[in-house]
């Protein structure tokens, strides 16, 4: 690839690996173990799948090119690469992380790090409470941005700004599954470890489990590739080769689903049937400055979450009423997807703290697809309507 390659001809192309047949599409090496010439001299660079593998390899290398890294782990899924991130801090040692965060990452900071001695500390104003929050043994500050699931809009470069002043051998995580690299490279703004959940836009058609993180430290990368062989947190051959396909359309997936979205956000905020609308492509957003900064061309991405007026009670029947959206967890694929946080994907976090970051009963979480944009403005519409006669 050229360094002047632009994102559509690196989603395409990076990665790319032509096999002895000279075949287009790379095959899918399924092979666990790799023949040796004599003793400790395999015939290639490959020994043993777990440590690695030709398509797991080929994943590694386009998630870097088109996160604009150095280097590039694929793993079992987004929960697997937060925990190898966190084991690899010493015991001991303390995080800090905003609120509004993902559960399954509340989840795995309060119940699982901790375990092996890895405190974490929440705040809801993460730029004005840092000084406050850090520690001796503070070691990383997580962040995700836009949050799941309110959307608030996190400066990158503020905090990494923030976090060199204090010290800067604290390492920044920024979640950057909302976005995917279409929309915004956090490594660009100072961040150390970009993370993703790749079940979501990268792969794209909710038919893999799968996590990646990128960084341009070496020695970041070589901590956590050890782990990533030592733990086993590793993708199947078959998985790799199918994210690494969904990846070469990911700049038209994220593109639709952003203009979609864009539209049925604003819909949303004029309907009297809706208290609040949480997206960052609207201008009313608290931080849409950063917006236009932080996101290539200002968009929004395809996730919105909104409050619907009536509770929990029009929160159910809007959720069960819709034609198109799918209820159902997850997100980032090509159909629509709507849920409800607080009972859904942060049902484990207690109401309190939900609350706290904006995570109410009658929050609606929506991930736009690809399909028509006025089918799903119709469909939205007209399951408002029925939850308002609830």
């Amino acid at each position: 690839m050229s360094p002047s390659d632009k994102f559509a001809t690196l989603a395409v192309h990076a990665g790319e690996h032509t096999d002895v047949h000279g075949s287009v599409i790379e095959p899918i090496s399924l092979s666990t173990t790799f023949k040796q010439s004599s003793p400790a001299n395999p015939i290639g660079v490959y020994e043993y799948s777990r440590s690695q593998n030709p398509n797991r390899d080929n994943l590694e290398n386009a998630i870097a090119a088109l996160e604009k890294a150095q280097y590039g782990l694929a793993f079992s899924s987004g929960s697997a690469a937060t925990s190898v991130i966190m084991q690899s801090l010493p015991q001991g040692s303390h995080a800090v992380s905003i609120g509004d965060v993902y559960g399954g990452t509340h989840r795995y900071f309060t119940k699982v790090a901790n375990t092996h001695g890895v405190e974490t500390t929440f705040t809801n104003n993460l730029l004005e409470e840092l000084p406050n929050l850090v520690k001796d043994n503070t070691r990383l500050v997580w962040i995700e941005s836009p949050t799941n699931p309110t959307l608030k809009v996190t400066d990158i470069q503020a905090v990494s700004n923030a976090i060199k002043k204090i010290n800067k051998d604290i390492l920044l995580v920024v979640d950057n599954t909302f976005l995917s690299p279409y929309l915004s490279n956090p490594l660009t703004f100072g961040a150390d470890i970009v993370v993703h959940s790749a079940t979501k836009y990268i792969n794209g058609h909710s038919d893999v489990v799968l996590g990646v993180l990128a960084t341009n430290s070496k020695d970041i990368y070589e901590r956590l590739q050890f782990l990533q062989n030592a733990i086993g947190a590793i993708p199947s051959p078959f998985d790799a080769w199918l994210t690494h396909r969904g990846l070469k359309t990911l700049h038209l997936r994220v593109k639709q689903a952003s203009v979609t979205a864009q539209k049925i956000a604003e819909f949303l905020s004029a309907s009297k049937h809706v208290e609040a609308v949480n997206y960052p492509g609207l201008k009313t957003h608290p931080n849409h400055a950063v917006v236009q900064r932080q996101h290539r061309d200002a968009l929004g991405g395809g996730m919105i979450s909104f409050r619907v007026k009536g509770g929990a009670a029009a929160a159910a029947k809007f959720s069960s009423t819709t034609r198109l959206f799918t209820l159902a967890e997850s997100l980032g694929g090509i159909e629509s997807l709507l849920e409800v946080p607080a009972v859904m994907t942060h049902g484990g976090i207690p109401k309190e703290s939900r609350e706290a970051s904006g995570v109410y009963d009658n929050l609606i979480r929506l991930s736009v697809g690809i399909e028509d944009t006025e089918d799903l403005l119709e469909d939205i519409k007209q399951a408002l309507e029925a939850a308002a006669e609830n």
